[in-house]
């Protein structure tokens, strides 16, 4: 009979705190205990271990907790730092990452985050954030999965453009095609 090794507290720490990185947005505990393959009992024990290890290092994270669900976010002591690169961002022209995830998400849209990070290789969380603060696309709660977001290009995006919907765009059916094969 093969021996079946159960992780350490400090394995399953690190494995919430690389999945809620990825993640990167609050996720219920059942869906972390699921993803993790381990008990909520586990997994809570696990979370309090990571917590008390980002406190007592000197980190830019914290956990914030909400009912049943946990967030990794940074520190409120950052938030200068972060309005300052926000401001720098809003008044640059938008950067190639941006246009890239503003293209998939103006091609692809309604699209999960995940979809974009998959379709992009990377994480999309802060670039979809700013295209939102910008008014370029919409985050709307997803119809199917009451607790994640789906994009869009937003109203003033297509105005922007000189659109009045998404089948106008240059080469629609052809790039929607491609996304269909995604799926």
């Amino acid at each position: 009979m093969p021996k079946i090794i159960m992780p350490t507290n400090k394995q399953l720490s690190a494995k919430i705190e690389a999945l809620l990185f990825i993640y990167g947005e609050a996720m219920t505990y059942k869906k972390m205990a699921e993803t993790l393959d381990c008990s909520e009992v586990e997994l809570k024990s696990a979370i309090q271990e990571l917590e008390e290890s980002i406190k007592s290092d000197q980190r830019g994270l914290i956990l914030v907790s909400d009912k049943d669900k946990v967030q990794l976010t940074t520190k409120p002591d950052f938030a200068g730092l972060f309005e300052q690169l926000i401001k720098e961002e809003m008044s640059e022209n938008l950067t190639p990452s941006a246009l890239e995830t503003l293209s998939i998400v103006t091609y692809a849209g309604p699209i999960s985050r995940a979809e974009v990070d998959y379709i992009r290789g990377v994480n999309s969380s802060f670039t979809l954030r700013n295209l939102s603060i910008r008014g370029l696309v919409e985050r709307l709660i997803d119809p199917h999965r009451a607790n994640a977001y789906i994009y869009s290009p937003s109203m003033e995006f297509l105005k922007l453009l000189g659109i009045s919907k998404k089948e106008d765009l240059p080469e629609h059916e052809k790039f929607s095609q491609l996304v269909k094969k995604l799926h």
